[in-house]
């Protein structure tokens, strides 16, 4: 037995004796989970405030990121310490279990793969000893909590600290202000720690709450106002609340942008405070910092840092030569929409003098591109500052900063996320700047933590790789899988995958039917669809292809179909009309199928509400089939297919984002890859129609028509009447079918049944979803963030 068990198992009973006055068999789930959690905290206290220190004393990086999707820490905490086992039989031996934290919450500090992706870095580093620790914000309600009411998105608070945060440490003593154009707001730290596997080096995520300069205004309160007396306070709480506030309006814009400059503003104050301390001098800074702004939300770190030294008695020029040298920048997507834009009033108002630093900025910027004697025209499609336009009514509009173009100039690198999303960087989006500074572009694909994404999701899965292995060294080096390759033609290997497969579909079942009262059928087929609802990821191609199939089973043109449950997770954003309806359709298309006795033995659908990274755990360990279909193009590289692919479900998807690495690792024969590459989709924009598709094939004429002919209803909505529009009329903002998934329709059923004729090999089929496991090394986030740390950041391990 590990020699950290019994201690913890002691301090847990003693935190409970005290806190609660029950033993571990009479404590509820979150009393356990509150008692065992302190008690790991105090287990590991020294060794984190050991790595803090290493940390400072060193050449640090620090990732700065809006979103940090960690899911729940106990199970993942007590891996990383290898006390999993020990801890579960002692708390049994007293009446208790560890199954029991199944009931709680996860931390709703993230939404999608830039959240989960920055988590699976802090592991990585942790178990790597890397000095880097991260910077976000504490959201009180997160995102939001998922519902489905009569096939609806339903939002509600998602309240994950109604039972307590025991993993957070409050630093309330290290708390800063921020001042927007409206007043200021207490900055107060929350750190999390962030354990490595199998070592004693602990990384910290500080976390930002947004609390008011003073509790109420007591004056208004002793005159009656109530509701005045805690305005200001409600207002400095707000900065905090949500994730990703629907900015449709301008408040919510301001509020969005609000955001941004709080978390940049407190992490830089922060780490300068802390600099100084040591006896740092402010001049080389740069030295021993690196920041990584993950996507554009940090941006304003730049020239707040500009501002903060030039505070410091830094004139503007040295001030930004040391800010060049500290940043860097991840690009995760070629999306207009999320290449974030923002007015010069507006950022005025939240983030003052901001504005002026990058107008200085830029200006910067057009001497040296006039100096190296680049053109007008190449010199006016990088400016950072755009100025405002008069219309033909005479107005002007008002200036706009372009985020990505002020990362991509201030910093010292840029990189994608995949490989083929570098190359769509460097010769499409970012070509101006990559023709100017080559040097400063790289890839660093994306990786997940094998620790979570396998280890402790798939317990079953992993204790086999590690007999066959005869070690668990792919814990840390998730390469060694490779070797395991040997048994793609084994039998006896291949039905024990089968029926570890088999046994995390019952757990799935059981999963879906405790938290949601959804029934799953575990001897059917599992094709899943896990991601952020958007367009480009096309579940509304998906879901259009089901109904096909659902035509074509009943009228007896598909037969011997091999029974299949189609399961979809995802949130749309609040104010994402458009994903919004594709959640009703697929509760629709799955309603009408359950409703006909001659398809729903062959075809089930399920829509899984609030999917977050508890239920991920369950689906990916589970799943058969991977879809990943976005357009070509479109998405950066994904992270779900990395952690789908480890659990050996075979990848169903376009030759996208990391698709295109997946494949070359396992090979075609593992995967089943349909649909347009990048090539054709750009050799097809100028003349692609896919009106003449619609009335040339009666498949897709049948499915689109469906939407709009009562054989689904939207309850009176208008809904599935502005998805048919999207495909034949297109939108004021963009062309009929912008996303192509009529180009993809033919050849994406095609595939579809394909898989399910193979699926009647099952051994075969096995096979597939081996190599896909014995193959995944690469996309471990400890291959990225090594990357990272020698070609970006340039640190070094510490010792503890």
């Amino acid at each position: 037995m590990n020699d950290r068990a019994k201690p913890i198992l002691a301090a847990l009973e003693a935190n409970l004796l005290r806190d609660c006055h029950k033993t571990p068999a009479e404590a509820t789930a979150a009393e356990l989970h509150d008692a065992l959690s302190k008690a790991v905290m105090e287990s590991i206290a020294p060794d984190w405030r050991s790595s803090r220190a290493a940390h400072e004393q060193t050449r640090r990086a620090c990732y700065l990121s809006a979103e940090f999707l960690v899911g729940r820490a106990v199970y993942n905490n007590l891996l990383c310490l290898g006390i999993t086992e020990d801890v579960d039989a002692l708390l049994t031996e007293k009446g208790a279990s560890l199954a029991s934290l199944e009931e709680v919450e996860d931390a709703a500090l993230g939404n999608g793969g830039l959240g989960r992706l920055a988590a699976c870095f802090l592991d990585s580093a942790a178990t790597l000893d890397l000095p880097l620790d991260g910077y976000g914000i504490r959201y009180r309600y997160g995102l939001f909590k998922q519902g489905i009411e009569s096939g609806f998105q339903a939002e509600t608070p998602d309240d994950w600290t109604a039972w307590g945060d025991p993993w957070s440490l409050r630093r309330a003593d290290q708390a800063v202000t921020v001042t927007f154009g409206d007043g200021g707001v207490r900055a107060v730290p929350y750190d999390l720690p962030v354990l490595g596997c199998g070592t004693r080096h602990v990384g910290t995520l500080r976390l930002w709450q947004a609390e008011p300069l003073e509790p109420f205004d007591f004056t208004r309160f002793n005159d009656q106002d109530y509701d005045g007396s805690v305005r200001a306070k409600n207002r400095a709480e707000d900065i905090s609340r949500v994730l990703y506030p629907n900015d449709s309006t301008a408040e919510g814009k301001l509020l969005r942008l609000k955001q941004e400059y709080f978390f940049t503003s407190a992490s830089l104050q922060d780490l300068l405070r802390g600099y100084k301390a040591r006896g740092g001098d402010i001049f080389r800074f740069a030295e021993t910092h690196a920041l990584q702004l993950n996507d554009t939300h940090p941006v304003l770190a730049i020239p707040e840092l500009v501002r903060l030294l030039g505070a410091e008695g830094m004139d503007f020029t040295a001030a930004f030569g040391v800010a060049r040298n500290v940043f860097s920048y991840t690009n995760h997507t070629i999306m207009a929409e999320a290449l974030e834009t923002w007015t010069a009033p507006l950022m005025e108002a939240a983030a003052p003098g901001m504005f002026a630093i990058i107008e200085k900025i830029d200006a910067q910027l057009a001497a040296e591109l006039a100096a190296r004697g680049v053109s007008a025209a190449t010199a006016g499609r990088m400016v950072i500052v755009e100025r405002g336009r008069e219309n033909e009514a005479g107005e002007t509009a008002p200036d706009k900063v372009h985020m990505a173009r002020l990362a991509v100039y201030a910093g010292r690198y840029v990189n994608g996320v995949a490989r083929l999303h570098t190359e769509i960087l460097k010769n499409d989006l970012l070509k101006d700047w990559y023709a100017i500074w080559p040097e400063r572009f790289q890839n660093k694909t994306n990786g997940i933590t094998q620790r979570r994404w396998l280890a402790l999701c798939n317990p079953q899965l992993a204790a086999l790789l590690t007999e066959l292995l005869g070690s668990d060294r792919w814990l840390t080096d998730l390469s060694a899988l490779k070797e395991l390759e040997r048994y793609a033609d084994d039998e006896t290997v291949l039905n024990r995958f089968i029926a570890i497969k088999g046994e995390r579909r019952q757990a799935l079942a059981a999963f879906a039917k405790s938290k949601y009262g959804l029934r799953l059928e575990a001897d059917t087929v599992f094709d899943v669809q896990i991601k952020r609802m958007h367009e480009y990821k096309r579940q509304f191609l998906n879901i259009l292809t089901i109904l096909e199939l659902y035509f074509e089973i009943k009228e007896g043109k598909l037969r011997n179909f091999t029974p299949t449950t189609f399961l979809f997770a995802g949130k749309s954003a609040p104010g994402y009309f458009r994903a919004k309806a594709v959640i009703k359709l697929i509760n629709a298309v799955a309603n009408l199928i359950a409703a006909d006795s001659a398809v729903s033995p062959y075809i089930k659908v399920v829509f899984l509400p609030n999917y977050n990274v508890s239920a991920a755990e369950q689906i990916v360990a589970a799943a058969d089939v991977s879809e990943q279909i976005s357009t070509a193009g479109t998405e950066a590289s994904g992270t779900g297919n990395m952690k789908l692919m480890a659990n050996g479900a075979v990848t169903l998807g376009t030759l996208d984002g990391a698709n295109v690495e997946i494949v070359e690792e396992a090979g075609e024969r593992a995967e089943y890859i349909f649909g347009a590459h990048v090539e054709e989709i750009r050799d097809k924009a100028g003349s692609y129609d896919p009106t003449a598709l619609y009335e040339s094939d009666g498949r897709i004429r049948r499915v689109l028509d469906a939407l709009v002919d009562g054989t689904l209803d939207d309850g009176g909505t208008g809904m599935f009447h502005d998805l048919f529009d999207s495909i034949l009329k297109g939108a004021s903002w963009h062309r009929p079918d912008q996303y192509y998934l009529l180009l993809d329709f033919g050849r994406y059923l095609d595939a579809k049944i394909q898989i399910n004729r193979d699926l009647q090999d099952r051994l075969a089929f096995a096979k597939k979803g081996w190599l896909n496991i014995c193959c995944c090394g690469r996309f471990s986030s400890d291959r990225a963030i090594r990357e990272y740390a020698e070609d970006i950041w340039k640190i070094a391990p510490v010792r503890i």
